[in-house]
């Protein structure tokens, strides 16, 4: 830490929201009359679980902060960096420096809650203003109720009662940049480099952080065709916060009423983690479907793994995760349908997997995308439906193009016989959730 000041300070701490326009928390700190000091940490509490060095997200967070510090730079601020554990590179920060008042934005994981509860807890003791901000949805935690004043537990009256409520009073950006001077004039040490926090930097081609007016236009139509580019790729942008989601949302309302739905489908799974967390603790959001009598058959999750199934499109799709950390939301559905009901797999397992590989990993909408093909999350009507893996490849992938580009061995003597016939592995799915939903009715 090489801050040196005797005046008080304000510090913003950068966790999801990687930019310096259009964020709540900082905006807020710009105004609050003190001058501001970034800080980033590097949180071995997440780190030190990650088994790839060369982890993607990483090296997509590595190269963000960078390139804020290199703006703050060109302004005389800087941004402090550390590297290790938020509880204790607070307790040290508290003691070497004039905090007046810490602002962040608010994270809805159960690990970020109980890290922001000890944090609190420091600041406490001196004295010091410990203020969250919305940032990451549009509407967060019990903005949006029933007319019970509950939170809602099924998405389409909830998109019903969002869209509602939206105005462009929501959608407002902050101007964050008329504020700009109150950053804290001084000069910090070098960031950590990946190499001292035990990793590597990853050969990655990130997406653009760009949403073209085109493909908002035609992605209606377009969407579910994964062989086509017509997606836009911006989840590591949103799950990083390196984009703006008030801006996403003001183009996607002028442009796309689909892709307004996704965004508002964001919202409903941090709403659901926030009112309802033991879902983030790998519990079934409807208690009845952990009675399920799951296959923990490790030979047959391996070859869901590896894209070896014989089903074409789940294995294009799986091989298309292993690749670039990216999977076509259509082809994440069929793969995780037929892991939790062709194969009878826990779907934690799926979820674990699709955690450690994806580059836009999110918690809330991970776990909310796969209690939904499982079945047990918030849909109304959930356990009958089980996709047929043959029958989607032929609506949304006719030319197999997309099968052909990740399963090139496809129509030859090298590609596997399918492990599991469908009609057997639907009959035996819906038998067995039949099983523990009786059983939770006794």
């Amino acid at each position: 830490m090489s801050l040196k000041t005797k005046e008080k300070v304000a510090i913003f701490w950068f966790r999801r929201d990687l930019r310096l326009r259009d964020n709540a928390g900082l905006y807020y700190a710009l105004r609050s009359g003190y001058p501001v000091v970034p800080l980033f940490i590097f949180d071995r509490n997440i780190l030190d679980d990650l088994e790839e060095k060369k982890d993607a997200r990483l090296t997509f967070i590595y190269d963000t902060i960078s390139g804020i510090r290199e703006e703050l730079q060109e302004k005389n601020a800087d941004m402090l960096v550390e590297y290790g554990y938020p509880v204790k590179i607070w307790e040290k920060l508290v003691e070497d420096y004039d905090i007046a008042e810490v602002y962040t934005n608010t994270d809805y994981e159960v690990y970020a809650t109980q890290r922001d509860k000890e944090v609190y807890r420091i600041l406490k003791k001196k004295d010091i203003v410990f203020k969250t901000c919305k940032d990451q949805v549009i509407f967060e935690k019990q903005e949006i109720l029933s007319g019970q004043g509950s939170p809602y537990t099924v998405f389409t009256p909830y998109s019903r009662a969002w869209k509602d409520k939206c105005n462009d009073f929501y959608l407002s950006s902050y101007p964050n940049q008329k504020y700009f001077r109150h950053f804290h004039h001084w000069k910090g040490q070098s960031t950590p480099s990946l190499k001292e926090m035990g990793f590597e930097k990853a050969d990655y081609d990130f997406p653009s952080d760009n949403v073209g007016d085109d493909l908002l236009k035609n992605y209606a139509r377009e969407r579910d065709f994964p062989a086509k580019e017509a997606t836009s790729r911006i989840g590591v942008h949103l799950r990083f916060g390196t984009v703006s989601i008030r801006a996403l949302a003001r183009d996607a309302r002028a442009h796309s009423d689909t892709f307004l739905n996704e965004l508002i489908w964001r919202d409903f799974y941090q709403q659901i983690l926030a009112n309802f967390p033991h879902v983030g603790k790998g519990e079934a959001f409807r208690k009845a479907y952990d009675l399920i009598k799951w296959r923990y058959d490790k030979p047959d999750f391996k070859k869901w793994c590896e894209g070896k199934t014989g089903y074409p499109l789940v294995d294009a799709g799986m091989r298309q995760l292993n690749a670039i950390g990216f999977m076509h939301n259509r082809v994440r559905m069929v793969t995780a349908s037929f892991l939790s009901k062709h194969l009878l797999i826990d779907w934690r397992w799926g979820e674990a997997y699709f955690a450690e590989k994806l580059l836009d990993y999110d918690l809330a909408a991970n776990n909310g995308g796969w209690q939904w093909a499982a079945g047990s999350g918030t849909d109304a009507a959930p356990y009958f439906r089980i996709f047929n893996p043959a029958a989607q490849a032929e609506k949304f992938d006719p030319k197999m193009e997309y099968i052909k580009k990740w399963v090139p061995e496809f129509g030859t003597d090298e590609y596997p016989e399918p492990m599991v016939d469908h009609k057997m592995a639907r009959e035996r799915c819906l038998k067995a959730y039949k099983d523990a939903l009786d059983k939770a009715d006794k």
